[in-house]
């Protein structure tokens, strides 16, 4: 007799066919992009040659863009607003590369028309592009991550990474942490108390980890370690999936004291005792603390025997004093409407 088509055998296998139609269309995906963008390549490279060859002005671009339109129907990108930002595109990089980047080209072409609009320098530029496709992340996260100053902000902790782990670990760990981190999305107010904030950011779990980064696999709050017949109390516990090691986060409402660091690296020592598996790398310590002193924490951490890194965290986000001046006063947006 036949066996059902619906048993567990059956569902293995349509699983893995499924997988492999997944990773098919994400091939084609991928392959599709790549002809676009060389595609474009190759057509801003003729749009400045000719421009430039026959003194062409800005109607060329409306002409050409009816042409293309009139000949292939089916294919969008041939606006004359596209095919200006093809060009403004291509003008961009090929300054300095024979073809665009490829940390660059394996984006979607609307990041790379993000990038090159609110990005002006090419190595802040690479880190967006190599960011943005390493944590996968979506146009408008990646339009917010600019606007934060992620470039500022990553690798830029105090830590003592480079004295307690070896290397690949430590600069992947001076990658994966940030100074400061920025919790706007909580909606509290400056005045906010530990518990508060630590309630706020497990409700938003999924704004936070994305601050947090790629990697971090949430394992709980106010996690229990029984030590010596004593309950100690974790703010909060995670999993880091590349670095393969816990990640103990513990959140000072004030300004950093180098008792705190000592707290850290006591825990830190539980988890490896207690949770961390064999095949784990040792365990990392974030704390996180509204201000601190950058001598007063290289003083505590410098003779910490675990992986430590201390770094603020803001929850209403500063607009620095430059950018200030250069936004509207409540009068000019005022004036501007009438």
């Amino acid at each position: 007799m036949d066996k059902p088509i619906w048993d567990a055998d059956y569902k293995q296998w349509f699983l893995e066919i499924k997988q492999k139609v997944q990773q098919a269309q994400l091939r084609t995906a991928v392959n599709s992009n790549i002809i676009l963008i060389e595609l474009y390549w190759d057509l801003g490279k003729e749009i400045v040659a000719r421009q430039t060859e026959f003194k062409w002005g800005e109607n060329f671009l409306q002409q050409l863009s009816t042409d293309l339109k009139g000949s292939f129907p089916r294919i969008n990108g041939f606006s004359r607003r596209n095919l200006y930002t093809i060009r403004q595109w291509y003008l961009f990089f090929s300054d300095k590369f024979e073809f665009v980047p490829h940390p660059v080209a394996q984006l979607p072409w609307s990041y790379q028309t993000l990038l090159i609009t609110k990005v002006k320098d090419i190595e802040i530029l690479m880190q967006y592009a190599i960011a943005a496709h390493k944590n996968n992340w979506s146009r408008d996260t990646l339009e917010a991550k600019i606007k934060g100053g992620f470039h500022l902000r990553v690798g830029k902790a105090d830590h003592n990474f480079e004295l307690t782990l070896p290397k690949p670990q430590s600069d992947l760990a001076i990658e994966t942490i940030k100074d400061p981190y920025h919790f706007d999305f909580l909606g509290l107010q400056d005045d906010a108390q530990e518990r508060e904030i630590e309630h706020a950011l497990t409700q938003k779990i999924t704004a936070f980890m994305l601050e947090l980064g790629k990697g971090f696999s949430f394992v709980g709050r106010q996690y229990k370690l029984e030590i010596s017949e004593t309950d100690y109390f974790i703010d909060l516990l995670f999993y880091h999936l590349h670095l393969r090691c816990f990640v103990v986060i513990e959140l000072k409402a004030g300004r950093f004291k180098p008792e705190y660091a000592g707290k850290l690296n006591f825990y830190l020592s539980a988890v490896d005792s207690q949770l961390k598996h064999p095949a784990d790398n040792p365990s990392i310590g974030i704390l996180l603390c509204r201000t601190k002193d950058k001598i007063e924490v290289e003083y505590a951490l410098r003779d910490m025997n675990k992986p430590i890194g201390v770094s603020a965290f803001e929850l209403l986000q500063v607009i620095p004093d430059e950018l200030m001046m250069q936004l509207p006063t409540i009068e000019e947006v005022e004036r501007s409407l009438t």
